[in-house]
């Protein structure tokens, strides 16, 4: 009997986030539901404070959820422990993070590997793979460099090659281009869209609504809720 193939990616129902700050709780999230399938590419959107990067980490289990249910890739995600989390994390999500986030004293092949070597990758073959993702966004030149040597842009690229060394089943951005001039902008957002049309599932945090454009879907927070007018924001959005 075939396996069957994961369609629904992420499956939120009523989800709700409180952090306790000085003794008082403070809701960040509430009675958020929303469903994200495979080949999906969502972006979202919200002012200072709603609470798009709380639902983005936890989304992709950087951050656990209070109250509600939450299955990613058909699996309930939402008490599992750490060290399940993290599993998941280095096999199936591959993160890009505004400051890139790369180990300053480590060369760009490093960077790009250490997902695979954290999962226990013996580390030629772990260098083979990394080589291979570098090539994939034209920066194989570059493997030997530390990131310090690189523009905001190649770094940025090379922090693509390292979410993409696992294969991943969902690619989490949050905000991929703010630290980015237009045309490093325009080259990571196009390589982007590549990769969401050879089917990977991308969710991305954006405040920009000209890098919205390049989703196919839009979720927009207002205090902690899905806005009722998501779908009229996102046609004015495509104007």
């Amino acid at each position: 009997m075939k396996n069957k193939l994961v369609q629904n990616i992420v499956k939120i129902k009523n989800l709700a986030k409180v952090y306790k700050v000085d003794q008082k709780e403070l809701m960040i999230l509430k009675n958020v539901s929303l469903n994200i399938n495979k080949g999906d590419y969502t972006a979202i959107m919200g002012s200072s404070g709603s609470g798009k990067t709380t639902l983005l980490n936890i989304i992709g289990l950087l951050d656990t959820l209070t109250k509600g249910s939450y299955q990613l890739f058909e699996q309930e995600v939402g008490c599992i422990k750490e060290n399940e989390a993290a599993k998941i994390r280095r096999k199936k999500i591959g993160y890009i993070f505004q400051k890139f986030n790369l180990l300053p004293r480590l060369k760009v092949i490093d960077n790009v590997c250490l997902p695979l070597i954290l999962d226990g990758w013996e580390k030629r073959e772990a260098k083979k793979r990394g080589l291979v993702m570098l090539e994939r966004v034209n920066l194989v030149h570059r493997a030997d460099h530390t990131p310090k040597e690189l523009s905001g842009g190649e770094q940025q690229r090379v922090s693509i090659a390292r979410a993409l060394v696992n294969k991943p089943g969902l690619l989490i951005a949050d905000e991929p281009t703010g630290n980015l001039d237009q045309k490093s902008e325009e080259r990571v957002l196009q390589f982007l869209d590549e990769l969401n049309k050879e089917g990977i599932t991308i969710i991305m945090v954006t405040h920009s609504t000209k890098v919205a454009k390049y989703a196919k879907k839009l979720i927009y927070l207002r205090n902690g809720e899905l806005s009722s007018g998501q779908e009229s924001i996102y046609h004015k959005l495509l104007g």
